[in-house]
């Protein structure tokens, strides 16, 4: 059957994967209220804070969906929100203490499974694999075509 080796089906099979280890081993490290679309923002969010417009841009969400978001991780205390002091009409979205100490842990909880891929498969097929996935990343957002 050659549906499993379709790029959408084997892209969602990754992230859906990676999310729940990722998430499982957040909640053993004392973050057990993050879900996985809690990511579409602390994937992106700055250490200094960020506007949720570029959170959403980033994302790839609706700004309304990124406003529910940080709702949902300010009542968690991962964020609060804070005006902007290049725009005072802006706010900014920083991570408290909780947060960042998530944004730490998250860090380290995706290097040791990166870690893992590339003892598996070979440090060299992974750099590979992760390179030329960077480059069809980029071609399906629309951002050009991959230097040559």
């Amino acid at each position: 059957m050659t549906k499993d080796r379709d790029l959408g089906v084997l892209s969602a099979q990754v992230l859906f994967a990676l999310q729940k280890e990722l998430f499982r081993r957040l909640a053993e490290q004392g973050h057990p209220g993050l879900r996985p679309r809690h990511g579409a923002v602390l994937a992106y969010l700055d250490a200094a804070g960020s506007r949720a417009t570029d959170l959403a841009y980033q994302s790839g969400q609706h700004k309304q969906v990124i406003g529910t978001l940080v709702d949902e991780l300010e009542a968690l205390g991962y964020v609060r929100r804070h005006p902007d002091p290049q725009d005072r009409r802006a706010k900014l979205v920083v991570p408290t203490e909780r947060g960042l100490d998530q944004m730490r842990r998250s860090a380290a909880i995706l290097a040791d499974i990166e870690r893992g891929h590339a003892e598996a498969v070979g440090a060299e097929a992974y750099a590979t694999f992760k390179d030329v996935l960077g480059k069809v990343a980029g071609r399906q957002r629309g951002d050009g075509p991959p230097p040559a």
